[in-house]
């Protein structure tokens, strides 16, 4: 090639990121038609704001950069500096997050920052003197600071409109109108946190910077982030990730596909995050190590971040892992999500499935057999927003603490959400986390998970809160999947069933029936029982049981069945319904205590059986005292036994020590203790056979040897009393 067509040669496209693209290939016709089709869904899925709604917040934001600047001014004459000083005294309102990279929706929140000159401190000025301004001001509502959070931060509606409002104090007397927030000079002499508060800005300018395609990426991303919010993986602060997670993690696949259009992108999303080997790093570009003294994120340098498991790393100095909050739960459940978002889009670019499907709601209560409740309450509203920040910024501590203690065997999933009980006669919230033993961990029989220690661990460090009121308290209770309370479901909820099962299973208005063996039982119900009360049933009159082998038998504080099976040991959470409530809809065992069914389902019939049935030995067995509740997997029939760490041998008799444990679906309904410990088939069914073959052999053989029917008579009337009292004594 001569030099002339050398130098003619088109230049190299240019590089995005760290490593070159996967592929620089672009839409075909298909690709195009199907986003078409995504972009027609976001729209009608109501993800784009009306020119009104952005108009509004221009007017918003306008309205805070005269505060912050008349604040300012304000603080400048009272602290005695010159009237020039005082005219030149300025605050500057950045914005950062979804509204500063165009992917905000309606209702969204506004993240911004507030700069102002370095007399003007964080802790005294913004955080008291501007939030007594704002507490004034008749359009501000739900005025709620956050001083020791890791980015501190006031939270407050200014005329309906959310805003996250930080503060940094830079190295300068007089804020100009033109800064650079970008510029390397801003982070002169501060201190970190004032280096964290800059850092949103300055992101989300180079996060603009560093994608081919800013339409595509900003596409791509209100996509992304609403199936996050659906999928209930859209939250940084419990542990999953937030905007600027997501930000990053999609400005990286636009740099590994940068001709793609945003239903490629979304495609190559779940592509590339199923198969990514965490934990090495997702970064946008080189880690930049500046000569200003801040640490940056380094894991051969630092042990922390060492630990850390889903590393997300911010493009501007210092550089930092924006993902420090992910533990090894939320990283499992992100995952099976992305794994999720894989298979649907593949189904999509095979015409398989439609871009709805991609979108279907997570079926959280659903998906566990066992949850953590954290309930918070406070005497008012005001209270409460501000106690439920506290408790909510550090749930994902809880997480930490579990998965320290169980050393990894026990995972929790954090929901992002919060339910609210309208029924309590004081200000509530509620928090759940899904449980379940690790996959493929073997578990010894008789083992359970205590977690005592966690949860009032965790309380304590709650109860440190610098700003608590009476009336602002919080329980952490464990409860089965059918004690879920009716408010988390406020248009209703139906267990879905098997079709096997459903198909078998006929349930009542009250949900008193289930299936057991080959028969369908009715219980009793259940207010009748009640209403015996434990004193009553002790007198009644023993019935007839029906015996069992030790094999279907297991102690109660063994639960078999699939790896999602947990046993959780907790605080009761009967000191939460005596302080907020009477009658609440929240009920707790201490020790899960259960036995799994075999054959056929059941019905849940509250929180204490009192009743059961047992098909599969001939025979219903009603219960009163010392109850093993039995339980099937498909529909979780959880109650709390009385029996702990006991079970009874084959003749009926308590022995301590663990039993064999169960295999899937070992069925049995409810075992009752016998009073003499004695197996009912002995007394009952043995006897009786023996006494009715040795009566008909003795009126046989009275029969051939007396002719005399007078003689006969009188030896049938001998033998009887004899029997008779060969009965008793064997009976006694």
């Amino acid at each position: 090639m001569s030099s002339s067509e050398r130098m003619s040669s088109p230049p190299p496209p240019k590089q995005y990121g760290v490593t070159k693209p996967i592929s620089m290939a672009g839409p075909t016709e298909a690709d195009m038609q199907r986003n078409r089709e995504l972009e027609k869904f976001l729209v009608e899925a109501g993800l784009y704001e009306s020119k009104e709604e952005d108009a509004k917040r221009e007017q918003v934001l306008g309205r805070m950069r005269q505060i912050a600047k008349d604040w300012v001014k304000e603080l400048t004459r009272l602290r005695g500096y010159s009237d020039q000083m005082v005219e030149d005294a300025n605050a500057l309102i950045f914005t950062f997050g979804s509204y500063r990279l165009g992917v905000h929706g309606p209702g969204a929140d506004i993240d911004a920052l507030c700069v102002g000159p370095s007399y003007v401190s964080r802790e005294e000025d913004f955080f008291f003197i501007l939030h007594n301004i704002l507490a004034e001001m008749e359009e501000v509502t739900e005025l709620q600071p956050v001083l020791d959070a890791h980015v501190p931060v006031m939270k407050f509606k200014f005329d309906g409109l959310s805003i996250d409002l930080l503060y940094a104090s830079i190295s300068r007397l007089v804020v100009p109108e033109d800064l650079d927030i970008s510029d390397m000079s801003v982070l002169n002499d501060v201190d970190e946190p004032t280096v964290r508060s800059l850092n949103g800005c300055r992101v989300a300018d180079q996060i603009l910077k560093l994608v081919p395609n800013v339409e595509h990426f900003c596409t791509t991303l209100r996509c992304l982030k609403f199936w996050a919010k659906r999928r209930g993986v859209y939250s940084n602060v419990t542990g999953f990730l937030g905007g600027v997670n997501w930000a990053l993690l999609v400005a990286r696949v636009c740099q590994l596909y940068p001709n793609a259009v945003p239903s490629m992108l979304v495609s190559r999303f779940f592509r590339v995050y199923t198969m990514w080997r965490w934990p090495n790093p997702v970064m946008l570009c080189a880690i930049d190590e500046a000569e200003l003294g801040f640490s940056v994120w380094d894991p051969r340098k630092n042990r922390r971040d060492k630990t850390h498991h889903m590393p997300i790393i911010t493009p501007a100095y210092p550089c930092m892992n924006s993902s420090y909050n992910v533990s090894t739960s939320t990283l499992r459940v992100m995952m099976d999500q992305f794994q999720y978002g894989n298979t649907i889009c593949e189904e999509v670019e095979l015409n398989k499935a439609q871009w709805s499907a991609l979108f279907e709601p997570y079926l959280f209560f659903e998906s566990y057999r066992n949850y953590l409740q954290v309930d918070i309450v406070a005497a008012n509203a005001d209270d409460l927003l501000a106690w439920k920040g506290w408790v909510e910024s550090r749930l994902r501590q809880l997480t930490l603490m579990i998965e320290r203690d169980t050393y990894g065997k026990l995972q929790c999933h954090p929901y992002p959400h919060e339910y609210v009980d309208t029924s309590k006669p004081c200000a509530h919230c509620a928090f759940f986390m899904g449980l379940q033993r690790k996959p493929g961990e073997v578990v010894q029989e008789g083992q359970q998970f205590d977690i005592r220690g966690s949860v009032e661990e965790f309380k304590l460090s709650i109860n440190m809160y610098m700003f608590w009121k009476p009336g602002m308290e919080i329980c952490v209770s464990h409860i089965r999947r059918k004690q879920i309370p009716p408010y988390v479901f406020p248009e209703g909820y139906k267990r879905t069933r098997h079709p096997r099962l459903a198909s078998q299973q006929r349930s009542s208005e009250n949900g008193n029936e289930y299936q057991t063996g080959s028969g369908l039982k009715r219980k009793k119900d259940p207010e009748s029982v009640d209403q015996d009360g434990p004193e009553k049933r002790q007198s009644i009159s023993p019935q007839k049981q029906d015996s069992l082998s030790p094999d279907h038998l297991a102690p109660s504080s063994v639960r078999s069945g699939t790896g999602s099976n947990v046993e959780p040991v907790i605080p009761d959470k009967r000191v939460l319904n005596q302080e907020i409530a009477e009658g609440g809809d929240v009920s707790n065992s201490s020790v899960i205590t259960s036995v799994t069914s075999e054959v056929g389902s059941c019905e849940d019939v509250g929180n204490e059986s009192v009743a059961g049935s047992s098909e599969g030995n001939n025979g219903s067995v009603e219960g009163s005292n010392n109850l093993v509740s039995s339980q099937s997997d498909s529909c979780d029939a959880d109650s709390q036994s009385l029996l702990e760490n006991r079970h009874l041998d084959g003749n009926g008799a308590f022995q301590d020590g663990v039993h064999e444990e169960l295999e899937l679906n070992a069925g049995l309904g409810s075992v009752l203790q016998s009073t003499s410990g004695i197996d009912s088939e002995t007394v009952v069914q043995k006897p009786v056979m023996r006494h009715v073959l040795f009566i008909i052999f003795g009126l046989c053989l009275c029969f051939i040897l007396c002719t005399n029917f007078t003689l006969y008579c009188s030896f049938c009337w001998l033998f009887g009393h004899f029997y008779s009292r060969l009965s008793l004594t064997s009976t006694a």
